[in-house]
């Protein structure tokens, strides 16, 4: 089963780093009582992940905050040393929060897993975004062709908050 606007997010506990080092973080202490942009890609340092998908998230960070936007959050199946470094690559801080979902625990509850191992990657995320208020899903947006981002990038999900 796909998840879909209306829905509330499963429980679920993904990786984030802190300046400790890697830290859980729940679904709930993600999503909840907050307006969130989350957007998932199938790889971190990953050709259209990095030239097209964060970058455009990145620079419309500002314009979805004054949208409504609390968190921008990345997430993908990717361990948290790994979306920590590619943050630190993209000057994220303050900007988008690089969540890693390593086990696939949360892509695979809300039914928007694929399988990478053809390209030697196993179980990764789809591309997409969505809109959460308070750990409910109000728009989703999964891109057909993985190798673009223009459903699921920045620009169409800031044009779905006004």
């Amino acid at each position: 089963m796909t998840i879909k606007p209306g829905d509330k997010l499963p429980d679920a506990t993904l990786m984030h780093m802190t300046d400790a080092g890697p830290a859980p973080i729940s679904t709930d202490e993600l999503f909840g009582g907050k307006t969130v942009a989350m957007f998932a890609v199938p790889g971190a340092f990953t050709p259209t992940c990095s030239n097209q998908h964060l970058p455009g998230y990145i620079e419309n960070a500002e314009q979805l905050r004054a949208a409504g936007v609390d968190t921008i959050v990345c997430i993908s199946v990717n361990d948290a040393f790994v979306m920590g470094a590619w943050g630190q690559q993209n000057e994220t801080t303050g900007k988008v929060m690089m969540v890693a979902d390593g086990n696939a625990e949360l892509t695979q509850k809300i039914g928007l897993s694929m399988d990478g191992s053809g390209h030697g990657m196993g179980t990764r995320s789809l591309r997409y975004s969505m809109i959460v208020r308070d750990g409910v899903v109000e728009q989703l947006n999964v891109e057909e062709n993985p190798g673009k981002a223009v459903t699921s990038g920045a620009e169409n999900l800031l044009s779905q908050l006004g």
